[in-house]
C-alpha cells in the first residue's frame, strides 16, 4: 500500500497542510504514525480528498461534502444548492451584460430606466459627467433613452421633425379655450418649451402681452422668429435658448406662465414647485400634460407608457399636486381630438416619407409605435389642460 507525508499528500490535492490537519481534525481523513514519528496517509485519503474536491466543485459546504461522503446524497439539498447557483450566475450574467453595455456592447434602456426610477437627480448629474450637455442628458432620459444609441437616435429624431412645425399635440382652438379661462388680461407672459411657436403667435394675436419664448432647441427659436415675423408680431416676443430646470429670471417677472407639453421633462410635481416663484401674486399658471382618462387602461397602454412616460397620472392627482404647491385650480379639460390629429397626422406621413431611407433606425421604430398607440388607444389617454392660479402660502 502506498502511503504520502502530509506535504505530499498536499501537493497531490493542491491544498496546504494547514488545511488538511484540519480535514483531519474533523475527521474527512485519518492518519497512521509511523514508528518514526511521522505521521502518513493512504491511498484512501488521497481518494477521498479528491472525490470530496469535486462535490465542493458543485458549491457544497465541507460539512455538506463530509454528509455526502458518509451516506446517500441528499437529493433535496442539492436541489437547493442547484437553485442558488443558478440566481448567482442569473447575477453575474446581469452584472456582464451591464459592464458590456457601458462599454459599448449592449443595450442600455432597461439601466437607464431602472436608475431614474429610483434617483432621477443623480442619474441626470451622473449623465453630465459621461460628457452630456444638460439638454443632452434630458434628451437622454426621455428620448433615446440610451447612451450608447444616443447620437444616431438624435439625429434621426430631428430629421423626422425638422419639416413638422407641430412636436407636440395641440391647436388653435385648445390654445384659445385655455387662454379664455385665465383670470386676467397678460401682461408679461413667459412660455416655456415654446418649440416653433405655434401656441406663441395666438397667445400674441389674443393679448397685449409681452411675450418672453423659451426653449432650449436653436432651429425651434429660428422657426419661431419667422413665423412671428410672418404673422406681423416680432415686436412682442422675445425669444430665450434656455433650460426649464434653470430659468435665468428673477422671482416675480411674470403673471402668466404657459407650458404646454412640456413640464413632464422635469416632472410635472418639480415644476409646479420650481416654477411658482417666477410668477407675480395670483399669477396664472397654463400647463398640459399626458394623464390617464380610465381607471383601468389597457395592458398594452400600461406597458407602452410606463416605458416612455413612467409619471404619467390621473387628473386627480395633478389637481392634488397643483394644490400642495400653492396653486388654485381655475379650470381644466382634455386636448380635442383636433389636437391630436394636427400632430399625428403630418407626423405619421413625414415617417412612411423617410422609412425607405431609414430602415433600421431605432427613433422611427420608436415613433411608429407611438402612431399606433395613438391609432388603438386614445380613449385611455389625453393631454389635459390644468389653469391654475398661485395662492398665498
Amino acid at each position: 500500500m502506498t502511503y504520502y507525508r502530509i506535504s505530499e499528500l498536499a501537493n497531490a490535492v493542491g491544498l496546504s497542510r494547514s488545511t488538511l490537519l484540519y480535514y483531519e481534525k474533523q475527521g474527512l481523513i485519518k492518519g497512521k504514525r509511523l514508528n518514526n514519528g511521522y505521521r502518513v496517509y493512504s491511498d484512501k485519503d488521497l481518494q477521498r480528498l479528491r472525490l470530496m474536491l469535486k462535490l465542493q466543485a458543485g458549491g457544497l459546504t465541507l460539512k455538506e461534502c463530509q454528509a455526502c461522503l458518509e451516506a446517500k446524497v441528499d437529493r433535496q439539498l442539492l436541489q437547493q444548492r442547484l437553485n442558488a447557483l443558478d440566481e448567482e450566475i442569473a447575477q453575474k450574467q446581469a452584472s456582464r451584460e451591464l459592464l458590456a453595455a457601458l462599454l459599448g456592447q449592449g443595450n442600455l434602456k432597461e439601466w437607464h430606466k431602472s436608475v431614474d426610477e429610483v434617483a432621477p437627480d443623480a442619474h441626470l448629474e451622473w449623465l453630465m459627467k459621461q460628457g452630456f450637455t444638460h439638454k443632452e442628458a434630458l434628451r437622454l432620459k426621455w428620448i433615446s433613452k440610451d447612451m450608447n444609441e444616443h447620437e444616431q437616435y438624435m439625429a434621426d429624431f430631428m430629421k423626422v421633425f425638422e419639416k413638422l412645425d407641430r412636436w407636440g399635440p395641440g391647436s388653435e382652438s385648445d390654445t384659445r379655450k385655455a387662454l379664455a379661462a385665465v383670470s386676467h388680461a397678460p401682461k408679461k407672459l413667459l412660455e416655456i418649451g415654446s418649440g416653433k411657436g405655434l401656441a406663441t403667435r395666438i397667445l400674441a394675436a389674443s393679448t397685449q402681452a409681452e411675450i418672453t419664448a423659451l426653449d432650449n432647441e436653436d432651429t425651434a427659436l429660428a422657426r419661431l422668429q419667422q413665423l412671428a415675423t410672418e404673422a406681423g408680431f416680432a415686436e412682442c416676443i422675445t425669444t430665450v435658448n434656455g433650460d426649464m430646470t434653470d430659468m435665468p429670471f428673477p422671482p416675480a417677472s411674470f403673471d402668466t406662465l404657459w407650458a404646454e407639453g412640456c413640464a413632464y421633462i422635469m416632472g410635472v410635481e418639480k415644476a409646479l414647485q420650481q416654477w411658482r416663484p417666477l410668477l407675480t401674486d395670483d399669477g396664472i399658471l397654463v400647463l398640459s400634460d399626458l394623464v390617464w382618462l380610465t381607471d383601468s387602461p389597457s395592458e398594452a397602454s400600461q406597458t407602452f407608457w410606463k416605458q416612455d412616460y413612467p409619471d404619467m397620472s390621473s387628473v386627480a392627482t395633478r389637481i392634488k399636486q397643483a394644490k400642495a404647491a400653492g396653486y388654485e385650480l381655475l379650470d381644466t379639460f382634455v386636448l380635442s381630438e383636433d389636437s391630436w390629429r394636427a400632430y399625428f397626422e403630418p407626423l405619421e406621413a413625414r415617417v412612411k416619407e423617410l422609412r425607405p431611407e431609414m430602415p433600421e433606425s431605432a427613433a422611427l421604430a420608436a415613433i411608429e409605435k407611438e402612431v399606433g398607440m395613438y391609432h388603438s388607444y386614445l380613449n385611455e389617454f389625453g393631454y389635459q389642460f390644468f389653469i391654475l392660479r398661485k395662492t398665498s402660502v
